[in-house]
């Protein structure tokens, strides 16, 4: 009887032991998930048929993805600023799961209508323009970019009309720089045209305002290209721009971080998903000519430090 229960109390401290041995090795575990966020997939989505020019805001997108636990997918067009098509991507993302979406909006309020229609509470976070919905954009003050740019050409123009690239008419955003820029014109009394494309040939006007970086490299390789003597005023802030501005080819840009936009974009998708996302604030920008190139401010917007 006595050894009987002799057993018995052994049995109930092995029992014991091996309940804290499983305990040790599995609430650790339990508190490493608790404290540890869930890889969150996160889709991006350009408005261009490839996303060469932007590199760097990529950079800044990985950044904050890799700090924050995100796996990011970027998606481009198969036709160029096709909203329709951005659009339906839009919806089948959201549809296969995505945790949140960045888009650089083709046609803002198609996407704002496709937004309005889905159920699911996947944030969306814009760049350049802003979307109805989306929670947060990540972008300059278009409209002040616009007039501070047309301001750098009235400090140069001595006559004659100047071009203006309507190179992305649906994109909000880059609508708003060229509008406060050919405001700020007419209130200068210059005259001016714009123009989807410019004109095959020689350009007569020697004046040329591009109000999205595309459109700026653009303009700036056909003036090299054809030896044209148009003075070019743009916008951004990439590898080619910069070496155009500094050859001259270009007389200004409205410069800003790539970079910081497309961190703070995937930072404010991330918490929107996993708290409460605060404001975005417009980004920083600079009014930036060839000869400032390498004042120390402008330096951080034009060769950033990616790694």
């Amino acid at each position: 009887m006595k050894t009987r229960k002799n057993d018995l109390v052994e049995y109930v401290i092995l029992g014991t032991l091996g309940t804290l041995v499983v305990l040790t090795l599995v609430i650790p575990q339990l508190l490493r998930d608790r404290g540890e966020p869930q890889l969150l997939f996160l889709s991006v989505l350009f408005r261009d048929t490839d996303n060469t020019n932007w590199t760097v805001t990529r950079q800044g997108m990985e950044q904050a993805a890799d700090e924050l636990g995100a796996e990011l997918r970027f998606l481009t067009l198969t036709v160029q600023g096709d909203g329709r098509e951005q659009a339906e991507l839009l919806r089948r993302e959201v549809e296969g799961g995505a945790g949140a979406l960045v888009v650089v909006p083709a046609d803002p309020e198609a996407l704002g209508e496709t937004l309005a229609q889905q159920q699911s509470g996947c944030p969306v976070v814009a760049l350049e323009s802003p979307v109805a919905g989306a929670v947060g954009t990540a972008a300059p003050d278009n409209a002040l970019l616009g007039r501070q740019l047309a301001q750098a050409l009235l400090e140069d123009w001595d006559g004659g009309p100047v071009l203006l690239l309507d190179s992305a008419s649906a994109s909000s955003g880059v609508t708003a720089r060229l509008e406060a820029a050919q405001e700020t014109l007419d209130g200068a009394g210059v005259p001016n045209i714009r123009v989807s494309a410019l004109p095959e040939g020689w350009v007569s006007e020697r004046w040329v305002m591009a109000f999205e970086p595309s459109a700026t490299r653009q303009a700036a390789d056909k003036k090299e290209a054809e030896g044209q003597s148009y003075a070019l005023y743009g916008t951004g802030s990439s590898t080619a721009i910069t070496a155009q501005l500094e050859r001259g080819t270009i007389q200004a840009v409205a410069a800003w971080s790539d970079y910081a936009a497309g961190y703070l974009a995937v930072r404010q998708a991330v918490q929107a998903v996993r708290e409460r996302p605060g404001e975005l604030e417009p980004l920083a920008f600079s009014i930036v000519r060839g000869e400032d190139i390498y004042e120390p401010e402008n330096q951080k917007l034009l060769f950033p430090v990616t790694s």
